[in-house]
C-alpha cells in the first residue's frame, strides 16, 4: 500500500464506545444488509463487527487510515477479541489492490470524516461486486451541525436528498431511512441552546439509556421519517 499520512481527530471513539443501546439499535436495523466479504471503510478499533456479523458473512477487511487504530486491529484480531476472519489493513480504499472486490461495503459513521465524499462513494462502488451493496450510516441534517461536530472532524451532515445526489455510477438505492428521532431533540438543544463542543461522557449514557429506548418507539410511529442519523444503502446493477 501507499504510504498513508493520516491521524484521527477527536475523541469521537472514546465517547461514544459505552453507547450500546445506540449500537445495538442501528446494527439491528442494518445487519441484513451485510453479507459476503465485506470491507467496512474507516473501521476505527473495529468494535462494530460484533455488533453486525451474522452467518451470511464470510471475510471481514477492517480498513483504516490511522495507523495506530490499525494496528490495534491486528492487536485485537491476534488475540481473538475480532473473529479469526477479519483482516486489518492500513489505508484508504484506493490503496488496495485493483483487482479485490467486496459484496459489502461500509461507512459506519466515516462519510461525514471525508472531504471528498462523492468521490469516496464512487471509489467504494466499484469495488463492489454484481449486486453487491453499498452502506452508509452517518449523522442527519447540516442545519443542526454543531460546534461537536466540526471538534471531532465532521464536515458535513447528511439528509436523504443529499446522499441520493451522490449515488454512484451503477447503483441504485435500495432503502434508506432515518434513526433516533427523540435523540434529534437532544441535538437541536445543543446545536441552539448549550453549544457545548465536548459532550461528557455523562451526557452520552443518558442520552443511551433513556432517549434510545424512547427513539426505538418514536422512529416506528413517524415511519423512520426523521432523527438525528440517516441510513442509506445502495445495490450495484448487475454488470453487462
Amino acid at each position: 500500500m501507499d504510504d498513508v499520512s493520516f491521524c484521527y481527530v477527536g475523541n469521537e471513539l472514546e465517547l461514544f464506545s459505552g453507547a450500546t443501546r445506540w449500537k445495538k439499535y442501528w446494527s439491528g436495523k442494518i445487519r441484513k444488509y451485510f453479507s459476503g466479504s465485506i470491507l467496512e471503510v474507516g473501521a476505527g478499533l473495529g468494535t462494530n463487527v460484533s455488533y453486525l456479523w451474522n452467518l451470511d458473512i464470510e471475510k471481514w477487511t477492517c480498513l483504516e487510515a490511522d495507523a495506530e487504530l490499525a494496528a490495534e486491529i491486528q492487536r485485537r484480531i491476534c488475540i481473538g477479541a475480532l473473529p479469526a476472519n477479519c483482516v486489518g489493513l492500513h489505508g484508504k480504499v484506493q490503496d488496495l489492490p485493483a483487482t479485490e472486490q467486496f459484496d459489502t461495503v461500509a461507512y459506519i459513521d466515516v462519510l461525514e470524516h471525508i472531504p471528498d465524499d462523492g468521490e469516496e462513494l464512487q471509489r467504494a462502488a466499484s469495488r463492489l461486486t454484481a449486486g453487491g451493496r453499498l452502506i452508509v450510516l452517518a449523522p442527519a441534517y447540516n442545519w443542526l451541525l454543531s460546534e461537536f461536530d466540526r471538534a471531532i472532524g465532521h464536515h458535513r451532515r447528511y439528509t436523504v436528498n443529499s446522499l441520493l445526489r451522490l449515488s454512484p455510477a451503477s447503483t441504485r438505492c435500495e432503502t434508506h431511512f432515518y434513526l433516533d428521532s427523540v435523540g434529534m431533540l437532544a441535538s437541536m438543544g445543543n446545536r441552539f441552546l448549550l453549544r457545548q463542543t465536548h459532550p461528557s461522557k455523562r451526557l452520552i449514557v443518558l442520552w443511551d439509556r433513556a432517549f434510545i429506548p424512547l427513539s426505538t418507539v418514536f422512529d416506528r410511529l413517524c415511519n423512520f421519517r426523521f432523527g438525528k442519523t440517516i441510513v442509506v444503502v445502495w445495490r450495484r446493477e448487475n454488470r453487462p
